[in-house]
């Protein structure tokens, strides 16, 4: 079928490459997060880092939306407060994943949110997925499976693990915010600061307890110009920075538009590990991460379908 031709402004496409670039600048910068995150994190000072990328960050949010913050009600703060602590999780299980796998793994399990999140709302619906995304669920499970066996065929990483369970933990974030109906007229820059703040607070009393690693302070003693260059990157650019592109962005283009751009992100995270961290996956690993990429993308358009479909 054709349609007639409409006249576009000269300056249109490149107006929409000049929104386009900054969300995927966006997604480039948190591909290279998982292994920004790696470089910088041990064992003993995931809690101490946590700590230190947030609070970084936390008071500029508040100072961009205190009179928007001080407009929340007492539902809405309960409701952000909940999200943040499912935020929390989401962040431990992300940050101690990439410690013991490696970021190519990490940014490419926890793409999986793409296809977890559709499947676990047509189970709250009680509905049936369409078959197409159902054999692209499976496509994707199978490059995982591929993926984490990098060489030969072995037990998937204790990392591995942790990074299926970040997937699974982001989708419970998505149907939460969903379902939460205080939250749904809340502005989005009041309630990130709300959920950053409950996630911080998190992670500073599990800091202040015996046997949880290095304190935040200690921790910062020790890091040298490489570890803070990598902590700013984290702060600034994976959070601030994205967040307020995000914003400025879904103003001015589709969202649909936004999530193809972001979704690119897990291809950036295995371009940084196989690029600047060494990281060799064998053709094994190639071959899932490429049914990983492939599941994904067939999952979102799959999706997006159904959803005009009911419309």
């Amino acid at each position: 079928m054709t349609t007639a031709a409409v006249p576009v402004p000269l300056g249109a496409p490149r107006r929409a490459w000049l929104t386009d670039l900054p969300v995927l600048l966006v997604a480039v910068v948190w591909g290279a997060s998982y292994l920004a995150a790696k470089g910088i994190t041990t064992a003993n000072t995931v809690l101490a880092v946590l700590v230190l990328r947030f609070a970084v960050v936390l008071p500029v949010l508040v100072a961009a939306g205190w009179r928007r913050l001080r407009a929340l009600d007492s539902a809405q703060w309960r409701g952000a407060a909940v999200l943040g602590l499912i935020l929390a999780g989401i962040f431990l299980l992300e940050t101690y994943g990439v410690v013991h796998t490696s970021a190519t793994n990490a940014g490419l399990i926890i793409s999986l949110t793409m296809i977890f999140t559709p499947l676990a709302e047509a189970a709250v619906n009680r509905t049936r997925p369409p078959r197409a995304f159902l054999a692209a669920a499976g496509l994707s499970v199978a490059g995982v499976v591929l993926l984490t066996q990098g060489g030969g065929f072995t037990a998937p990483s204790l990392g591995d693990l942790l990074m299926l369970l970040a997937a699974l933990a982001r989708t419970v974030h998505v149907l939460a915010m969903a379902r939460i109906k205080a939250v749904r007229s809340a502005d989005s820059l009041s309630l990130t600061t709300v959920q950053l703040g409950s996630a911080v607070a998190v992670f500073a009393v599990l800091a202040a307890l015996p046997g949880t690693g290095a304190p935040p302070w200690a921790a910062a003693a020790d890091f040298g110009p490489g570890e803070w260059a990598g902590l700013l990157f984290l702060s600034v650019l994976c959070t601030l920075f994205a967040f307020f592109v995000q914003m400025w962005a879904v103003r001015r283009t589709s969202p649909s538009r936004v999530s193809l751009l972001l979704g690119t992100e897990p291809l950036w995270a295995a371009a940084a590990g196989i690029a600047l961290a060494g990281d060799r996956p064998g053709l094994v690993g190639l071959a899932g991460a490429a049914l990983v990429l492939a599941g994904t993308a067939w999952g979102r358009r799959a999706a997006d379908h159904a959803a005009q479909d009911a419309r």
